[in-house]
């Protein structure tokens, strides 16, 4: 018998903002358990905020928010009113993003990123406690230093908990650090294998829990693969080739390369990276072969896929990203899918 999968999907970046209220009352209407909202082309928060007003049972996660250009406190603002208006259905996702984006695309100062997101989140939970418990609001670190809120400016205590706040990480030090301060991890599309996730992901989320002295069992894992799956074998075949392509886009990236190491695949990552510098695109898509899709990507049919996803993914977590389809022709097949992942059959 497989887990009870609680079940995300996630929305195109390149969704139109006045898009998201749909697309999130679909993903409550074919049985997701929640929806995860991006921030690249648009603002996390708006698009959380939108989906979380047209839904009445969908829990709503940034994955992942950048962080850095932000001051805690107006993270803070943002995930308390979302908290409240939702009745308790918000979950903040917190991301470090890479140096060039930060510093050339945020224009914000670059610093090492695990030191500072562990003090971001500590910052979070200073004002969460000053909020809802009534504690003097004390925090004074490297990066923040957060002691003054008038009543004026304090918001009322929430009827839930307080938002639950995870962390997307892929190197060493940031999943480690998750296991440490946060609810759980977000993973990346590229830190989804399951011997990855056995030999990289699991030790470092231990080694951070034992640091702050916490069951590791106690922190969650969010598993978001590539998953090519449709109607027909025919379907399967193109989002194979989908997924390929991203793919090759991710790992030209050196901060994606730790899931490439373990499986000795690192010098495919630095061709790619080499071949970007050199404008030579085209030569790019017969990097990532199929034994590579193999290893990243769930791969079968919709009568097939769940089985699949219960066999990579049974013994490691119940929490996992499975695709909304890009037809909504075919929800009622996913929706099959969604009964049978989250009845754990």
């Amino acid at each position: 018998m497989s887990p009870e999968f609680r079940v995300y999907c996630s929305m195109d970046q390149r969704m139109p903002l006045s898009q998201v209220p749909a697309h999130a009352r679909r993903a409550e209407a074919l049985g997701y358990d929640g929806l995860c909202v991006p921030e690249a082309v648009h603002d996390g928060l708006a698009a959380a905020t939108l989906a979380l007003h047209a839904t009445t049972r969908l829990r709503v996660a940034t994955s992942v928010l950048v962080a850095f250009p932000r001051s805690p406190m107006t993270t803070a603002v943002a995930a308390w009113d979302l908290q409240e208006m939702s009745g308790g259905r918000f979950e903040l996702g917190l991301g470090s993003q890479v140096r060039g984006n930060i510093t050339r695309r945020y224009g914000v100062a670059w610093t090492p990123p695990a030191p500072r997101m562990r003090e971001y989140v500590d910052a979070l939970k200073a004002i969460f406690r000053c909020w809802q418990g009534g504690d003097d609001l004390c925090f004074e670190g490297e990066h923040y230093q957060l002691t003054r809120m008038q009543p004026f400016f304090k918001p009322d205590p929430l009827e839930h908990p307080a938002p639950a706040i995870f962390l997307g990480g892929i190197g060493p030090a940031m999943t480690a650090l998750a296991g440490e301060v946060s609810d759980g991890l977000m993973t990346h599309p590229t830190n989804t294998a399951p011997r990855y996730i056995r030999e990289g992901v699991q030790p470092r989320i231990a080694r951070g829990a034992a640091r702050s002295g916490r069951d590791p069992a106690h922190v969650g894992l969010m598993v978001g693969p590539l998953t090519a799956t449709g109607t027909k074998p025919a379907d399967v075949a193109r989002e194979r080739e989908n997924v390929r392509q991203m793919l090759t886009f991710l790992y030209s990236t050196p901060s994606y390369w730790p899931s490439l190491e373990i499986f000795g695949w690192q010098e495919r990552g630095e061709h790619l990276h080499q071949l970007t510098r050199e404008g030579r695109w085209d030569d790019m898509k017969n990097v990532i072969d199929d034994a590579m899709l193999d290893t990243f990507s769930p791969t079968g049919t919709y009568d097939e896929i769940a089985d699949i996803l219960a066999e990579w993914y049974g013994d490691l977590t119940n929490w996992i990203l499975f695709p909304i389809p890009d037809d909504p022709a075919r929800d009622p097949e996913a929706a099959k899918v969604l009964d049978r992942l989250r009845a754990g059959s």
